[in-house]
């Protein structure tokens, strides 16, 4: 249906609090100022051109995103703020999105593919206006890095329009720049982003510096209450730390004791208010007093609410918890839904069914992060794209030290494999998903299980929960100190969880002392097992009863969904074989727990995509031969889907019907596949045959095979 609101001026009172010119009674009508957020900071603004600097591409364009690294900053050990800008956006453009034109880029998305497909923008920069403040109650604590992107072409549509552009994973505020950013500013709406209370926030404790906002550092004690995170410790607790354990880092979405997931709904929603005062500020016109009105409004500006990954989990929060009308409409894809199982409802996929098979991310990923290694020595996994990285011998003591401690019951390594893989797959995972636990384990798993345990339970960095930490490591894996170039540029190529940007993951209990914990032993065996001691403390705090497991549960109770979308369109987008946020888990139980909460009044579509998983930045990797044979990008059917939900918005097409999208891998030779073309990956269809559809009856969803 075509979507119109009647917009009725408010009855309010006539007050300096307001500020209105022809008050109800002398026959004007009421005009509203543009009240600023009580939660915004101070609001930095900056114009760029599109030509030596941009919104999408920081000047780099289609081609400089895709060469194989950022230009270096003038000064190493002292980048600019715009330097950090731009190397910032140059690795958070490409840790979303496959680069190679064989994937894809360039080709089927990208900052030269417009609106309808077509490669017409050249080198696609886009020029307006950026807006930067901190949302936070003053205390500094919080700080999440709130940023609107206003296009020039922003006037050029009949409707005002926002889209939320949520980090994804523990990124910086550019996290989404290459999803929900650029579909916004290439179709002329304005962008809002938040980093989500994670972010760029790393606390070097042995030299006592932190970034500020835009990224640079300086002295904890000099940024005070503009620091992006500080760690919680007095001088006296950050000494003794130090010496205890020197050269070590303190992360913001692992150590704010904030349990920044918590709020990231409410995140989504500021991002929203934000963008509306900015464009307000920008293009209403002004009262006397020099104060502008209110132009653009919830009643009159189309607002979607989307992301990837946990960016799109916080637009879905965002969804729910939206009591103002803020959001319109809802797309996103591969998102985090964090769900407690419903014995009620039924997933059934083929002659599989699986009852209660919702968990949330702390539960599936502490399970992973125990079997994943042993499982990928199973023969069903071989051809694992990364097998190579995980070291035989040393998966080989894990499945021995789960057999030790009674996690598994076979005796030999062979068997152990295979009994590790049954584990996970009887819990929820895809047959799918049985070549790339090796990879996911290495690059995804094992690295947020450590963050989000931290951060669940707000640990203080001085805590070292289950003996972990994060420091950089030296050629012998033994911490050290970090580069002063990395520590400089951390803003720009820091993932936010460790492993990257010259930190990682450090096993403080390791026999020897502390060494990088994918290569150290177990304290219990001295073995080298990726530290099994480390993932089974892990796990304990999602089924043990001890205090700290209490306060992980405490903290994971506290980021639940309803999967009540208060009837709002919505179109949710995931890959059946990801293997990071399985479909078991998030989208196949929201969908079917949003059916049985809503009923017939549900506007949610879900699209399956078969040979899609979680990473598109795999497929094309030199490093990882295999995913480019055997998967295509997910991200292609997310814009599809903010395509069809604009559609639905503006024009009222109708939503696609939920479905299951048959995709054909670009196959050839793991490590060359040939070109993709648009044979490989099909339209999501407005009239799916029927042995695609998705269907929901009673408690149970059906899943074509």
């Amino acid at each position: 249906m075509n979507r119109s609101r009647l917009v009725v001026a408010p009855v309010v009172a006539c007050s300096a609090a307001v500020l209105l010119s022809g008050c109800p009674g002398d026959g004007g009508t009421p005009e509203l100022q543009n009240l600023r957020p009580a939660f915004l900071g101070v609001v930095t603004k900056t114009a760029y051109d599109g030509v030596n600097d941009d919104l999408l591409t920081a000047g780099l364009g289609a081609t400089g995103l895709g060469a194989a690294a950022a230009p270096p900053p003038a000064n190493p050990t002292a980048p600019t703020a715009a330097e950090l800008r731009r190397i910032a956006i140059f690795n958070n453009y490409r840790a979303i999105l496959d680069i190679n034109p064989k994937g894809g880029y360039g080709v089927l998305y990208g900052p030269n593919i417009d609106v309808n497909g077509n490669n017409t923008l050249g080198q696609g920069k886009i020029a307006g206006t950026e807006y930067l403040a901190y949302a936070d109650d003053g205390t500094g604590k919080k700080n999440v890095t709130l940023m609107v992107q206003v296009p020039n072409s922003f006037t050029s549509n009949p409707k005002g329009c926002i889209v939320t552009a949520v980090s994804s994973g523990s990124r910086g505020v550019y996290g989404a720049i290459g999803s929900a950013g650029e579909w916004g500013l290439k179709h002329g709406c304005a962008v809002a982003y938040a980093d989500k209370g994670t972010g760029s926030g790393v606390h070097d404790l042995s030299g006592n510096t932190v970034n500020l906002q835009d990224g640079t550092r300086t002295d904890a004690i000099t940024a005070g209450a503009n620091s992006n995170f500080t760690a919680a410790l007095s001088a006296g607790d950050l000494a003794a730390f130090n010496a205890a354990n020197p050269m070590r880092f303190a992360l913001k979405h692992a150590h704010s004791q904030q349990n920044p997931e918590k709020d990231w709904g409410n995140d989504t929603l500021n991002a929203v208010r934000f963008a509306l005062y900015i464009l307000n500020e920008q293009f209403a016109d002004k009262f006397a007093d020099g104060t502008s009105k209110v132009k653009y409004s919830a009643d009159n500006t189309f607002v979607i609410a989307s992301s990837v990954s946990n960016g799109g989990g916080a637009a879905i929060a965002a969804a729910e918890q939206d009591t103002e009308g803020l959001i319109d409409g809802v797309a996103v894809a591969e998102p985090t839904l964090e769900l407690m199982p419903n014995p009620a409802l039924i997933i059934q996929r083929g002659a599989t069914s699986i009852a209660g098979s919702a968990h949330p991310l702390f539960d599936y990923y502490t399970l992973a992060n125990l079997y994943q290694p042993c499982a990928a020595l199973s023969p069903r996994a071989v051809g694992s794209p990364g097998a190579a990285l995980i070291p035989a011998a040393i998966a080989t003591s894990r499945c021995s030290a789960l057999k030790a401690k009674g996690l598994l019951t076979t005796t030999s390594t062979a068997a152990q494999a295979e009994e590790s893989l049954d584990k996970l797959l009887a819990y929820g995972y895809q047959p799918e998903s049985n070549i790339l636990h090796a990879s996911h384990y290495l690059f995804g798993v094992s690295l947020t299980v450590v963050m989000y345990a931290n951060a669940y339970g707000r640990f203080s960095v001085a805590d070292n929960l289950c003996g972990y930490s994060y420091a950089a490591t030296d050629a012998s894996n033994k911490p050290t100190t970090i580069a002063p170039a990395s520590l400089a540029q951390i803003f720009g190529v820091f993932n936010g969880v460790g492993n990257s940007g010259g930190i990682n993951i450090v096993n403080n209990l390791n026999p020897g002392g502390p060494l990088r914990d994918a290569v150290s032993a177990s304290s219990s065996s001295g073995v080298q097992d990726f530290n099994t001691d480390g993932a089974a403390c892990h796990r304990n705090l999602w089924v043990g009863s001890d205090a700290n497991a209490a306060r992980v549960k405490a903290g994971v109770a506290e980021t639940l969904r309803t999967a009540n979308l208060h009837g709002k369109p919505a179109i949710i987008v995931a890959g059946r074989s990801d293997t990071q946020i399985p479909v078991n888990f998030n989208a196949r139980p929201y969908f079917g727990q949003n059916q049985l909460v809503e009923g017939p009044a549900s506007r949610l579509s879900y699209i399956e995509v078969t040979n899609a998983q979680h990473f598109d930045t795999f497929i094309d990797n030199a490093a990882l031969p295999g995913y480019d044979s055997n998967f295509v990008p997910l991200h292609y059917y997310f814009i599809q889907a903010m395509d069809r939900m604009w559609a639905y918005l503006t024009s009222g097409t109708p939503l696609p019907p939920s479905q299951l999208v048959r995709t054909t891998p670009r196959g050839g030779t793991a490590g060359s596949a040939p070109q993709i073309t648009t044979a490989n990956v099909p339209q999501i269809s407005a009239t799916p045959v029927g042995t695609d559809l998705i269907t929901f009856s009673g408690n149970t969803l059906t899943i074509p095979d």
